[in-house]
Parts: C-alpha cells; structure tokens; sequence
C-alpha cells in the first residue's frame, strides 16, 4: 500500500521547475501538463499543445535541435508518450 503523503503535486512541481528557468523553454502535452503550466503564469516561452496528443517530446526536440543553446523542458503525461 502507498501512504498518501508520497504522492506528487503536479502543480507545485511545474511551479517549482520554472521558478528560476532563464531561457527554458517549456512544451506541454494536452490536458493536465498544460493547465499546470498555464496555472504558474502563462509565458512566451510556453508551447501548449492543446490538441496535438503525441507531438510534445518531437517538438520538444525539435526546438532543442533548433536552439541548442537553450534548455527545453517537455512536460507531458503516460498515454502522449505511448503515442
């Protein structure tokens, strides 16, 4: 059995992960990761993908092939990273 005081807030997670992030930029999958995002401050650096389920860790890479200069940080759930 898992005790409750082991689970993750998503929220508080986002917001601790972009609270000193420079340059990141962030891309999130549909659903939860982009609300969560959306729920720190909404941000240029921000790519929600609110309808493009599977495409978040290949834009991701695609903005870090792009900018290597630049961290990029992919945000997404289980079943968009089974697709």
């Amino acid at each position: 059995m898992i005790a409750n005081d082991c689970r993750l807030d998503r929220r508080t997670a986002i917001r601790l992960l972009l609270e000193k992030r420079d340059d990141l930029l962030l891309v999130t999958g549909l659903g939860s990761t982009s609300w969560d995002a959306a729920s720190v401050g909404d941000d240029p650096r921000n790519f929600y993908l609110w309808g493009a389920m599977g495409s978040a860790a290949l834009v991701g890479l695609g903005l870090a092939i792009a900018q290597p200069q630049r961290r990029v940080l992919v945000v997404t759930g289980d079943g968009e990273m089974l697709m």
